[in-house]
């Protein structure tokens, strides 16, 4: 059982508070541009292990990429189980009907509940400790250091940090 989430990187810096001297304005020097990519991410309820894709869009085609991905990355012949929220592209007759030709049962979390999704939870922190208040010189700089921080936690870590230690974590395996 998997949970499924995106987040979006911009190369404009998420501004969020600060160390500096009293009574002087922090500077956080920004470059004008904005590009943007997307990361879809998964983690496995039960062991941590997470798998991340990086794409310029959250687009359909790139949603049913990254379940061809989840499928490689788990090969054999049973069925994934797959929690993710109502975006358009996940509920698309596409995107259902490859679910269903790669054994993956998608179930929607309820709308507007972006708490309940341990993913969720990882894309927070890793905005709060990879892009507030860092200028990029690259958008995929960036969204390296977004990657590997999600990747370089041990699976007891993510679990951790995407609340899923919790004894009140709702989805208790």
């Amino acid at each position: 059982m998997l949970v499924e989430d995106e987040t979006i990187l911009r190369l404009f810096p998420p501004l969020r508070q600060a160390w500096g001297l009293r009574g002087e304005q922090v500077c956080v020097p920004i470059s004008g541009r904005n590009a943007r990519r997307v990361l879809f991410g998964a983690i496995d309820i039960r062991s941590g292990n997470r798998i991340v894709r990086r794409a310029k869009g959250l687009w359909q085609g790139e949603v049913q990429a990254f379940l061809r991905e989840l499928r490689r990355h788990y090969r054999k012949p049973r069925r994934l189980w797959l929690i993710l929220d109502h975006h358009r592209s996940h509920e698309a007759a596409a995107t259902r009907r490859l679910a269903e030709q790669l054994n993956i049962q998608l179930l929607f979390l309820p709308t507007q509940c972006p708490a309940l999704n341990p993913m969720d939870h990882l894309w927070r922190g890793a905005k709060a400790g990879v892009s507030a208040n860092r200028q990029y010189d690259d958008i995929d700089e960036q969204a390296d250091e977004a990657e590997r921080w999600v990747l370089m936690l041990t699976p007891r870590e993510a679990k951790r940090k995407a609340g899923m230690m919790s004894k009140n974590f709702w989805l208790l395996t």
